[in-house]
């Protein structure tokens, strides 16, 4: 794989999800706003290029077992195994933290305000991320499964172009991205502090692997699902 400043982080995480974790410990989003260039992210963040560009190089020097070429998929698959996966684990994941986060504030919240505005955050997230979810499943991703059935064929949709739908996917991505960096920087990384019982360590954890896969759940749509699905439209509509 060629390295150079000029790669869009995005496409370079869409090729091998292991870089995800160099530009994640610098602090560069490579989902929501993935399509910077490297030298953008790092003139952004004020970021050594080269310094980069050397991390990103020893994790691609390491043995890619394991690591799954989301790319190589058909885009039907992908958006099965986004529902059934990241959907699924969203859904379970909101009904285990909602009620922890209550304890914790309740028990918590006097000597800890920003667990105030965590669990504020969190529930507006799991409002707006369970209707995310049911426009993708009831809207979106059926017509991209329509396309793959058609072969080429040109499919007609009630929205117009699969981009609108896509556009408004992406926006909410991106409130979703704001959200969690305040989720991060109100819990000090998901650090919880001296005082913290059992109950909040495992809270922190659970919102710490929430983000997690929140982050690879949107790289998926937005780095690969999104732009694939808007090329073989116009593939169809060249034909």
């Amino acid at each position: 794989m060629e390295l150079t400043k000029e790669r869009i982080v995005g496409q370079l995480v869409a090729e091998d999800y292991r870089t995800a974790t160099v530009f994640k410990n610098y602090e560069i989003d490579f989902c929501c706003n993935g399509n910077k260039t490297i030298a953008e992210a790092c003139k952004q963040k004020n970021i050594d290029t080269r310094e980069l560009i050397e991390k990103l190089q020893q994790v691609l020097a390491t043995n890619q077992k394991g690591n799954t070429d989301f790319t190589a998929w058909p885009l039907d698959l992908l958006a099965d195994y986004i529902e059934k996966n990241h959907h699924r684990f969203v859904r379970k994941k909101i009904e285990e933290i909602t009620p922890l986060l209550h304890k914790v504030v309740k028990v918590h919240g006097d000597r800890h305000p920003e667990l105030i505005s965590i669990q504020e955050l969190f529930t507006e997230s799991a409002a707006d991320l369970t209707m995310h979810m049911q426009k993708e499943e009831k809207v979106l991703f059926p017509f991209i499964r329509q396309m793959v059935e058609a072969e080429g064929n040109s499919v007609k949709a009630h929205f117009g172009t699969v981009q609108k739908p896509i556009a408004m996917m992406n926006h909410e991505h991106d409130v979703e991205g704001e959200r969690f960096r305040k989720i991060s920087g109100l819990s000090n990384n998901y650090i919880p502090p001296d005082d913290a019982c059992g109950t909040y360590k495992v809270t922190y954890a659970l919102l710490k692997e929430f983000e997690d896969d929140l982050y690879l759940h949107i790289h998926l749509e937005n780095n690969i699902l999104f732009p694939e699905a808007i090329k073989m439209e116009a593939s169809m509509t060249e034909n």
